[in-house]
């Protein structure tokens, strides 16, 4: 399977390896993508509101049990609902601009949004997740894998992270290293069929090589 249908499992709402970006695009935003260049006019705002962790510990723990895959896509969707607002309206905003550049192949004003939204909310995992996407479509791999790394620091259940990460070690060719992976995605989302298929692969060629 190519590297990129791994990308692909972290969403279902669209196609190739724009895995992250779940969110509509807003006409308002479309119209004035330009502004998001201008630093003097980009300021913090208070957060509107908080995503409750509570809940998004409940969702995960209904992951972890769930073993329909289609009721698991659907705790899945819900979580990623949760990761998609940053609980500021500015970095929201910086998030829609930088899916509407990556829909338009506009890669580094897509980067520029999304250090935008690094810089004002460096916490906030999903910027991070978003931009390692971008790096990976653009063969960064290397970028693309720190920041994978910022945002299992920021959130270890990120599935959609560890998905990215076994992307990129089985672009590298360490099997062992991507099965490992696969077992951290598993753990946390152990019926999704696709990471159930790779890491059944690889457990077994890697038997295979051992005998």
């Amino acid at each position: 399977m190519p590297a990129m249908r791994f990308f692909a499992l972290t969403s279902a709402a669209l196609p190739l390896a724009l895995i992250f970006l779940t969110s509509s695009f807003p006409a308002a935003a479309a119209e004035q993508p330009a502004a998001a260049a201008k630093k003097d006019v980009i300021v913090e705002q208070a957060d509107a509101h908080n995503a409750p962790k509570q809940h998004l510990d409940q969702l995960f723990s209904q992951l972890k049990r769930e073993r329909d895959p289609e009721k698991a896509s659907g705790i899945a969707n819900e979580i990623r609902m949760e990761w998609n607002d940053s609980g500021s309206a500015t970095v929201n905003l910086l998030m829609q601009w930088a899916d509407k550049a990556i829909e338009e192949k506009r890669n580094p004003a897509a980067l520029d949004f999304l250090d935008e939204a690094i810089a004002l909310k460096p916490a906030y995992a999903e910027s991070w997740n978003r931009r390692a996407t971008l790096n990976f479509v653009m063969g960064n791999y290397r970028k693309s894998m720190s920041d994978i790394e910022r945002v299992l620091d920021l959130e270890p259940r990120h599935f959609g992270a560890l998905s990215g990460m076994a992307a990129i070690l089985s672009n590298s060719g360490n099997d062992q290293l991507t099965l490992k992976a696969w077992e951290r995605f598993l753990d946390i989302y152990p019926a999704e069929r696709t990471a159930q298929e790779q890491a059944n692969t690889l457990a077994e060629k890697l038997a295979g090589n051992r005998t």
